[in-house]
């Protein structure tokens, strides 16, 4: 892949932040899930969603995770490595995230992307010494359709999301490299290069 001059788009929620630990922890403390509990995101989805009010649960759950309690969050490993190699290149890092203002039934009425903007603030995000992305490229979008179309206009060479949804939708832009970061996925027969880490997406971006 051509590294001149690259626009690299980045989802946020579970590509660049990730919540495992944190959606562990909330889950025990409300009785969603026993002590002990064992897994991340998904396995705490799924484990809620066969009780009696699942879906509401989870919904409640989720606003609290991406609010008020995402100080617990930690960013995914080589990450840091990643952000640093595309600052070396002069690659422009644009974040485009599907993200509300609020989450859905948070009784707290924390702003979801003002908690993501403080977030990638004290994970040094923005400072000079640090990733020194532009404020300005961080770009919420209130529905995926919207994120698309935030794709296209920022004219992304390349993006990266953990969903195989938004990689497949009928309006992802062409000729943007899509890639998956997943843990689990397998390459084969995917319209998109599939990598398992954030060292894997570094190689396959500049080689």
């Amino acid at each position: 892949m051509s590294k001149a001059a690259l626009r690299i788009g980045l989802d946020f929620d579970n590509t660049i932040i990730r919540y495992d630990d944190v959606f562990v922890a909330a889950a025990i403390e409300r009785g969603l899930v026993p002590h002990g509990f064992s897994g991340g995101k998904q396995a705490v989805r799924d484990a809620i969603r066969l009780l009696p009010d699942g879906e509401l649960d989870w919904q409640r759950l989720q606003g609290h995770v991406y609010g008020k309690a995402i100080g617990g969050a930690v960013a995914f490993n080589g990450l840091d490595n990643f952000l640093r190699r595309a600052r070396a290149a002069g690659a422009t890092v644009l974040v485009i995230s599907h993200k509300t203002e609020f989450g859905h039934f948070d009784p707290d009425r924390v702003n979801l992307r003002t908690a993501a903007l403080t977030w990638m603030e004290a994970q040094g995000f923005f400072a000079p010494d640090g990733f020194a992305l532009g404020r300005t490229d961080i770009h919420f979008a209130t529905t995926r359709t919207e994120k698309l179309a935030r794709i296209r206009a920022l004219r992304c060479d390349v993006f990266v999301d953990d969903l195989e949804e938004v990689l497949t939708d009928p309006e992802f832009p062409e000729g943007v490299t899509r890639i998956l970061l997943s843990e689990h996925a397998e390459q084969d027969g995917h319209p998109y290069r599939v990598c398992r880490s954030w060292h894997a997406i570094e190689q396959a971006v500049f080689g």
